[in-house]
């Protein structure tokens, strides 16, 4: 079959790579796609918000499954459009995909489901926000932006102050245009973070390998946060045990929530977790597959990712076998442009790419990039995913930092310690 991926990141690079080995898939098309993906699949020129050439370029190429990347298309509506005329789609209706969309319904689910989470209040007025912020005892706090914000409209803060700030970013400068309209206070929670990524169809669920995020912008989990500055798998927190309880009291209930309030799900349920002294707590929910995560977790899957993604299209999950995996860890290094998370310059001619992808058990996933006068030129904020297996997590981690050596721009930087945390 042809496979259409849509968007333009890492996850997607890592999507095209893996669907192009599959045994199942004869060409794989990427929209609008970037440097990398199309030295493993074929890029189309089409923005990933043009619903209308999208849906005609599927039906014209008789695109045998769609698979949705970025969390933007999806809320808004791509999918339905897609399923409209026929064509099988991995990734949640519009109505589904409001639990990334609106982090105040998605807590609002959380409570009907009676799933784990920080206590929070919603508001959708600045003076209210403020006033309640005021009138609370000195404690650190969570103030994130209701809407989509690219991973980037959390904002955690220690102190009253930061608090105050915060709001007024969100709600008043409008820092993120229309997410901040409404805005989540929070709890801060205390513990680790993991990534929990599940495939769902109908009321089947089949979680994917672990990973840990790493969302801070420098060293030691300081600095603003980030859409991800790089990612491993697996993440030796989640225990057997810890997984039975995840999909017992999180992913079990949030499935069953959906299918009730008629918003069945099908695609990825993303279950960004804190694993606090009382257990798992959901931090958010996405609805698509993570980026940095995906890369190396899809770096380890050995199943036939289009055969998996289009029973769950078709909703046959049922019937797969179970899932494959390469028991060997994976290291994924984010290389950033200077000034990312904040404004950054794009088109710097990046160097060193056929030098790192000559390096064994190492992938080089394009994020941020794009082709001008025949160079690789960097084209947003996380530019790269140096990824690497290794028969251990340190030894990923080496691999993966190698290969970061290899490849310079004016301005380029990364995290020194993904995956320290695994240790």
């Amino acid at each position: 079959m042809k496979v259409l991926v849509v968007g333009q990141g890492g996850r997607e690079h890592a999507l095209v790579w893996k669907l192009a080995q599959s045994e199942s898939v004869s060409q794989v098309f990427c929209a609008p796609g970037n440097a990398g993906t199309c030295l493993d699949g074929t890029n189309v020129d089409i923005s990933v918000s043009d619903i209308p050439r999208m849906v005609a370029f599927a039906k014209e190429e008789a695109i045998g499954l769609a698979i949705i990347g970025p969390e933007v298309p999806l809320v808004a509506g791509l999918a339905d459009a897609l399923r409209k005329e026929g064509i099988p789609v991995f990734g949640p209706s519009k109505a589904a995909a409001e639990l990334e969309g609106s982090k105040s319904f998605a807590k609002q689910m959380m409570w009907k489901a009676n799933v784990p989470t920080a206590k929070s209040e919603t508001f959708n007025n600045f003076e209210a926000a403020e006033a309640f912020v005021e009138d609370r005892e000195e404690q650190p706090l969570v103030i994130k932006a209701d809407g989509l914000a690219a991973g980037k409209g959390v904002l955690i803060c220690d102190t009253k102050q930061e608090a105050l700030d915060a709001i007024r970013s969100l709600m008043k400068i409008r820092e993120f245009g229309d997410a901040g309209k409404t805005v989540i206070i929070e709890e801060k929670l205390i513990g680790q973070e993991v990534s929990i990524l599940a495939i769902v169809s109908g009321s089947t669920i089949i979680p994917l390998e672990t990973s840990q995020d790493h969302k801070a912008a420098y060293d030691g989990d300081k600095g603003p946060n980030t859409g991800g500055m790089g990612a491993y798998s697996p993440a030796p927190l989640v225990t057997e045990s810890l997984m039975s309880e995840i999909i017992e009291k999180i992913l079990v209930p949030m499935v069953n929530v959906m299918k009730i309030e008629d918003r069945p799900f099908n695609g990825i349920l993303y279950a960004g977790l804190m694993i606090t002294n009382q257990g798992p707590k959901v931090l958010e929910f996405n609805v698509r597959f993570g980026d940095p995560e995906a890369q190396p977790v899809l770096m380890r899957l050995k199943t036939d990712l289009g055969e998996l993604l289009l029973a769950a299209a078709e909703e046959r999950l049922d019937d797969i076998e179970p899932l494959e995996w390469d028991e060997r860890p994976t290291v994924c290094v984010v290389m950033a442009a200077e000034g990312y998370p904040g404004d950054y310059e794009k088109g710097k001619v990046i160097r060193g790419l056929d030098e790192a992808a000559a390096l064994a058990d190492t992938k080089v996933f394009h994020a941020g990039t794009t082709m001008k006068d025949e160079q690789v030129v960097t084209d947003g904020g996380r530019v790269l995913g140096v990824t690497a297996v290794g028969d251990s997590i340190s030894d990923a981690k080496l691999k993966a930092y190698q290969a970061v050596k290899c490849i310079r721009w004016d301005g380029a930087w990364c995290r020194k310690d993904i995956s320290d945390k695994a240790r």
